[in-house]
């Protein structure tokens, strides 16, 4: 099942742009732009259907926002619509950099078919959800699954579900709190997890820092996701947790780096070494 992304190296590499947008097409593309010009492979959206994710008594509940007084408001003025979404895919496209959804609920996973994107994201909120898990793997596109919140077992169902499908899965380790503390990231769980499932493991960093992700590489991960934004100082819950363009293009370097420098594993002896070995071994000189 881990038949895709074990074959694509360098590291894939996504930019969630989430709702990092505010609503606005204009950020998205921004973002969109920026991400490609920082050498990301793809870039990545959320998607919900409003009064299916939350209750009526929440969204009528008060919350401040630069769209209004209600929950209500504020969710529907952070969701783009299907013609905003046909903009972006030709955008995209245009740049030739993948693009993709997190759906959060069965309707939205419904709807975004018709765009045809290459991968499927299972958001840790939904990793628990049966119902909408196995309509994603009926799809059978390759998708990410991030465990956050989930106990070994809850990611073992889930698996279950994928398998049953025969749809292709990568798993991405992930801490959910935003932004996410170093002490709490527990990057070796990389290892427990790939080692357990036999599956593809990535990481989908949540912390305000560079370096765990890089270091995430070096452990094996296929796959590295973070939240990226233009200003972490934009109103947004998500925008703390996210990386500015200077983050995002030192990512990108320094985890390419991480792929050059690692090789291949086989001990041989390179032509350089071949002329330093001829100075420095006077004892064998000819």
């Amino acid at each position: 099942m881990a038949d895709v992304l074990c074959l694509m190296s360098p590291c894939y590499l996504i930019a969630e742009i989430g709702i990092n947008h505010n609503g606005d097409l204009n950020i998205a593309k921004e973002l969109i732009k920026l991400s490609h010009e920082s050498g990301f492979d793809a870039v990545k959206f959320q998607k919900r259907t409003i009064d299916v994710v939350y209750t009526k008594d929440y969204l009528d509940s008060h919350r401040d926002s630069p769209w209004g007084t209600t929950q209500r408001d504020q969710k529907e003025g952070l969701e783009f619509s299907l013609s905003d979404y046909w903009e972006i895919d030709s955008y995209c496209k245009k740049l030739g950099i993948d693009w993709f959804v997190s759906c959060w609920d069965l309707e939205s996973q419904s709807q975004m078919r018709i765009f045809n994107t290459k991968y499927n994201k299972v958001a840790s909120a939904m990793a628990t959800n049966h119902e909408f898990i196995s309509l994603v793997a009926e799809e059978r596109k390759h998708t990410f699954l991030s465990t956050g919140m989930c106990s070994l077992d809850q990611i073992s169902d889930a698996i279950n579900i994928f398998k049953s499908a025969s749809c292709p899965l990568s798993l991405l380790h992930t801490v959910s709190s935003y932004p996410a503390e170093e002490s709490d990231l527990n990057l070796l769980c990389i290892n427990t997890l790939r080692e357990k499932f036999n599956l593809d493991v990535g990481y989908s960093g949540h912390e305000s820092g560079v370096s765990p992700s890089v270091m995430a590489v070096v452990l094996g991960a296929t796959v590295v996701e973070r939240h990226v934004t233009l200003d972490r100082s934009m109103y947004g819950s998500d925008q703390a947790a996210s990386l500015e363009p200077n983050g995002m293009r030192s990512l990108v370097s320094s985890i390419r780096k991480v792929d050059k420098c690692l090789g291949d594993g086989v001990k041989r002896i390179t032509s350089d070494e071949i002329s330093v070995s001829k100075k420095l071994r006077y004892w064998n000189a000819p």
